[in-house]
This record gives structure tokens, C-alpha cells and sequence, in this order.
């Protein structure tokens, strides 16, 4: 199994598990895969690292207490400004997340939703939340209307079944 990092064109890092290079290739030439954030089919390999496990290595395990009943403490570091800061992988896994949990508690009413946005605002049906497409001249009357959207684009690997 090869986990590799990859980059769509749009600079979405994340990673890929294949069963060898050929099965890489073949999915990328063919344009099967696609960016988890924007769907985007361009994509390319990043350099990484190789993992080696050897084995008889072990981490160096910790000193042991001079006396019975003495606790050893090692101060932890002190925070510095970059490790303080979010990763791009930490902020995609969130939006993600909350793309996610958007389409788990919203119920998709496709096209109509700018009809179904205004029959919910009327009173005419129950209020839920409801997302689906809508053209920005839909989404402009609606604004005009007082009714208020938020266009969050949805990557197309995320309106299928999740694995």
C-alpha cells in the first residue's frame, strides 16, 4: 500500500492511498481522482518522505526516579507562535466537518429551493433547514425578498456516499 501526498491545482493538500505507483497513475491519467475540497481532477504528486520501520529500535525509555516515591517532571515546551497557529490539513479537516454536518442536519430540496425557501418564509410549509442549488439571479430575488442564503460550495465527493 502507497499513502502519497497530493495537491490539486487550486494549492488543497491531502492524501492518497493506492495499491502500488501503476494504480496511481492510472487513476490520475484517467481523471478519477478528484480534489476532497473543490473537485478539482488536477492533481499532482507531492514529495515526500519515505517511513522506515526497523525493527530492534526502540524510543530511549525515560529515567528512572532516584528514590522511591519521587515523581520525575519534565517541563513541557513553551508554546511557540507557528504551533499556535492552524495547519492547512487542520483547517480542511474542519471544513470539511462542517460541510458535513451541514448535509447531515439539512434536508436537500435540489433545484426547487428557491421555490421552497419562499413557501418556508410565506408560512405556506413547516420551517426547516433546507439546502439545494440555486442560480445567483434566484438567489438575488430571494435577498430582495428578505430572504436570506448562503452559497457554500459542496466538492462532488461529498454528495455521494461517504467512505
Amino acid at each position: 500500500m502507497k499513502v502519497l501526498d497530493l495537491r490539486c491545482a487550486n494549492g488543497h493538500g491531502f492524501e492518497g492511498w493506492f495499491a502500488s505507483e501503476d494504480d496511481f497513475l492510472q487513476q490520475n491519467g484517467s481523471g478519477r481522482l478528484l480534489c476532497p475540497l473543490c473537485s478539482d481532477s488536477v492533481i499532482t504528486r507531492l514529495l515526500s518522505a519515505p517511513r522506515l520501520n526497523l525493527s530492534g529500535v526502540r524510543e530511549p525509555s525515560p529515567p528512572a526516579a532516584e528514590a522511591p516515591g519521587r515523581q520525575l517532571t519534565v517541563p513541557a515546551p513553551a508554546p511557540t507562535p507557528a504551533a499556535a497557529a492552524p495547519q492547512a490539513g487542520d483547517l480542511q479537516a474542519l471544513w470539511l466537518h462542517a460541510v458535513r454536518e451541514l448535509m447531515a442536519r439539512t434536508e436537500d430540496v435540489g433545484p426547487a429551493f428557491a421555490e421552497e425557501a419562499r413557501r418556508i418564509h410565506y408560512g405556506e410549509t413547516a420551517e426547516r433547514a433546507i439546502r439545494g442549488q440555486a442560480t445567483p439571479e434566484e438567489r438575488a430575488a430571494l435577498r430582495e425578498e428578505g430572504i436570506d442564503t448562503v452559497a457554500i460550495p459542496v466538492p462532488a465527493a461529498l454528495k455521494g456516499p461517504l467512505q
